[in-house]
């Protein structure tokens, strides 16, 4: 009854925030001019204007060829290539060396490996989440939190005050009490911290980071939603019918490195940027400098900044695709312009393919997804419905080269109303990780066939066509 309650007082103040943002948001249109023609730099030029960085800041440009050359040399040398002059035409390419991208499927995983790193650590833990719940799983971390706390570790807890809106207030206080500095995203009450009050800018990053060792970013929240598994098996295979169906399938990653650090940095911003109480700690030394050879791109979006960069990295990465792109979306309604582009990718020969969710705990958005399908299957494009279990990963892979795992959905709020944080990780040997992943989700899927399709009942119709209307107010 208690998540209930706290769902209703959510969708009752995104009701309010939905009716005062109508006027301006029937007035977006595209989110942003898409150039058909995306041109990668040449290798030259794309030197130029990478800045490659470890802990101790840019590296030599004799180190950065041997790192680029590395990845390279992973296989597909070409699309590498290709993406990472997209990523240089952007203008924004600074990419973190020498980090471990490890995926984590699903809460049960995440959570082991979070309550771990938090053990673990001697110095400072910082945690940032859209929705802590204060029972279960959440309950456990803020005993373990309070614990660290008392040993002397520096902890910090920042949660979204929309997200978390179904929390009780005791428990917040009882982590405070416990000497762990909580401070709530632009809280609701705008006599609660005067000078960050923001109805319509939500926090909906999750991170955790662990000294300067490990973090975790990705789909999950703190939440007991993701107390049991999406495959009850473990192979990727969907349940019987209506078995372990309160699991929820969601991607994490654990990360090492520098990236560690760039995380840490984001967090200490939003902190100081909310007037936080509390003063956050300096960064303790990584007991290894460089864990590992990934290099890693961190992407935070902040609507004060203007559209998430992890939707126009993404909507390039589409246009440059030439192999394949594989998207898995727990909230799917990203506009035209979008939409336009993977129908384009297709129709040039790419093999595009899409897991959306069956069912959602967001049904509006669920039917903007699905008043996109006949666009998209007439253009080439494999949809396929996660039902058994509610699907909120947010990742992609294109190419096999470019991978993005985070936060950001592909809908309005995502794009352009939400702070969201996201990795993106180059190369083939993570790509090929998420490639496994990916086929796992299309076996436990059901492909949305065009001919069945055309053949849905003017009730979904309906749906699909009202759920098109408010697109941006989702």
């Amino acid at each position: 009854m208690k998540q209930s309650r706290g769902w209703r007082r959510i969708g009752l103040v995104w009701t309010l925030a939905a009716l005062w943002a109508l006027v301006g948001a029937a007035a977006c249109g595209n989110l942003l001019e898409r150039d058909r023609q995306v041109r990668p730099l040449p290798p030259q030029q794309t030197a130029d204007r990478i800045t490659m960085v470890d802990r101790d800041g840019p590296v030599p440009a004799s180190a950065e060829a041997r790192e680029l050359a590395r990845v390279r040399a992973e296989g597909s040398s070409a699309l590498f290539e290709r993406h990472l002059g997209v990523l240089a035409g952007k203008g924004d390419a600074q990419l973190l060396r020498g980090n471990t991208a490890k995926l984590l499927i699903d809460g049960p995983q995440t959570f082991a490996a979070m309550k771990a790193a938090v053990a673990a650590a001697r110095h400072r833990i910082l945690v940032e989440f859209y929705i802590v719940e204060d029972d279960g799983v959440a309950a456990e971390f803020a005993d373990l939190l309070i614990r660290k706390a008392a040993d002397g570790v520096n902890v910090a807890l920042m949660y979204d005050s929309v997200g978390s809106l179904g929390t009780e207030k005791a428990f917040f206080e009882r982590l405070r009490a416990g000497g762990v500095a909580v401070c709530a995203f632009n809280p609701i009450n705008p006599l609660e911290r005067p000078g960050h009050w923001g109805l319509l800018q939500r926090n909906h990053r999750k991170m955790l980071a662990a000294d300067s060792d490990v973090a975790f970013t990705g789909g999950i929240n703190l939440s007991n939603v993701y107390a049991k598994g999406s495959f009850g098996s473990g192979r990727g295979r969907p349940p019987a019918e209506d078995a372990d169906r309160e699991g929820w399938r969601d991607t994490q990653v654990e990360l090492r490195g520098p990236v560690v650090g760039a995380l840490a940095a984001v967090f200490r911003e939003s902190w100081a940027r909310q007037g936080c109480e509390g003063t956050l700690p300096p960064a303790p030394p990584p007991r290894v400098a460089m864990p590992g050879q990934r290099v890693v791109k961190l992407v935070a979006g902040d609507p004060e900044q203007g559209i998430n960069p992890t939707y126009t990295a993404l909507l390039r990465a589409i246009d440059a695709a030439q192999r394949s792109v594989q998207l898995t979306m727990a909230y799917f309604a990203p506009g035209p312009e979008l939409i336009q582009a993977l129908c384009d990718a297709a129709r040039r020969g790419v093999a595009v393919s899409l897991v959306l969710p069956g069912r959602s705990d967001v049904k509006m958005v669920l039917h903007a997804a699905r008043s996109r399908y006949a666009q998209l299957l007439e253009a080439g494009v494999q949809v396929h419905e996660m039902s058994h279990v509610v699907m909120h990963a947010k990742t992609a892979v294109i190419d096999g080269v470019f991978s993005s795992v985070g936060s950001s959905n592909l809908d309005w709020r995502s794009i352009v109303g939400n702070n969201e944080i996201d990795v993106i990780v180059l190369g083939d040997d993570f790509g090929e990780q998420m490639q496994q992943l990916f086929a796992r989700d299309v076996t436990a899927s059901k492909p949305i066939l065009a001919e069945q399709w055309a053949r849905r009942g003017l009730g979904q119709r309906l749906l699909e066509g009202f759920a098109r209307i408010v697109e941006p107010l989702l």
